[in-house]
């Protein structure tokens, strides 16, 4: 069925991939083919270079573990990341909304900087627009960065090949879970704080450990569902995941029981997923534990040759269910 409007369910999961595929890459870079990663890496003189940029446009803007500005700087740097850059700049523009508190705007601005203070990374360039009451739902933040990329590095969701490990970085789950809390009031989930954090430190420990790690992928919207899903179709495999083995906090796991919802579908905003040869993954491991945010990695699953479905899970009874891109109206919103 072919896009006539854009629709919230357009913003994540099988809608966004709908939504860039049919609408936003035909017309924008009709010319592009590959894989979409979470920074590009463009060869320069001396150097190759990951540039990267997102728009947040989150709700409420203050929220346990983060706020808007926190979310920015964090969202950009993991991007780079990822792709085993280095962070070095950063752009901010913002758009204001009319009536909004200066004492809020001003933590929020404390908070993206001290990000970007201590993950060395210089915020060099911006824009502040101001526009009428709601008409922006507070404030919208964009980012930019721009990192650097070491000689013979690279990673891309094209990289998975049978016999890889699958890892995560840590519990799953948390920033979405904390942001539903808020929205609607969810006494039994207060407990539960966002994941909202840089993670440059973790890659780099993975990347020092384990040099010829293949892929890392931010498990930002549609959560890891949404990029095992995208890994799997761009390196043309099956991704065999043991649900047993999926570190998933208590909080988390009780509001995903309560309200219907799989975990492996709620958004992150400090923890990725990363694909490693399978004789590396132990010391992958050893990595990501010993690394300060890494005490809840765990090696969750394995690649395998393409399948019927992309992603698999093994449940705790021994059967077998598809793991699905999530079709984006879970939880609009969340960054």
């Amino acid at each position: 069925m072919t896009i006539e409007r854009v629709e919230l369910s357009h913003g994540s999961g099988d809608g966004n991939q709908r939504l860039l595929s049919e609408v936003v890459l035909p017309n924008l870079v009709p010319d592009r083919c590959g894989p979409l990663e979470d920074s590009a890496v463009v060869p320069s003189p001396g150097a190759c270079l990951a540039f990267t940029t997102d728009s947040f446009v989150v709700q409420p803007l203050e929220f346990p573990g983060g706020d808007i500005g926190k979310l920015a700087a964090c969202g950009t740097l993991n991007d780079l990341a990822v792709m085993g850059a280095r962070p070095v700049l950063m752009s901010v523009a913002l758009i204001l909304e009319e009536g909004l508190d200066a004492g809020l705007l001003a933590r929020v601005l404390r908070s993206l900087s001290a990000v970007c203070k201590a993950s060395g990374v210089a915020i060099v360039c911006g824009d502040t627009k101001v526009v009428q009451h709601g008409k922006a739902d507070g404030m919208f933040v964009t980012t930019a960065g721009i990192g650097v990329v070491p000689e013979g590095r690279s990673l891309s969701a094209a990289n998975a090949r049978p016999g890889d490990a699958v890892l995560v970085s840590g519990p799953i789950g948390c920033h979405g879970i904390a942001i539903m809390a808020q929205r609607a009031n969810l006494g039994f989930a207060s407990s539960v704080a966002s994941d909202c954090a840089p993670i440059q430190g973790l890659t780099g420990a993975l990347l020092e450990a384990v040099p010829g790690t293949k892929v890392m992928r931010d498990a930002t919207r549609g959560g890891c569902a949404a990029v095992l899903n995208e890994i799997a179709l761009d390196s043309g495999v099956t991704i065999r995941l043991r649900l047993a083995d999926i570190p998933v906090g208590e909080g988390v796991t009780g509001a995903c029981n309560y309200l219907g919802l799989d975990p492996l579908q709620v958004a992150n905003e400090g923890t990725f997923v990363a694909v490693v040869p399978g004789s590396d993954a132990a010391r992958a491991l050893v990595a990501l534990k010993a690394a300060s945010g890494g005490s809840g990695a765990a090696i969750i699953g394995a690649v395998e040759a393409k399948g019927r479905f992309p992603v698999v899970a093994v449940t705790e009874i021994g059967g077998t269910r598809p793991v699905e891109m999530p079709l984006g109206r879970l939880l609009p919103r969340i960054c």
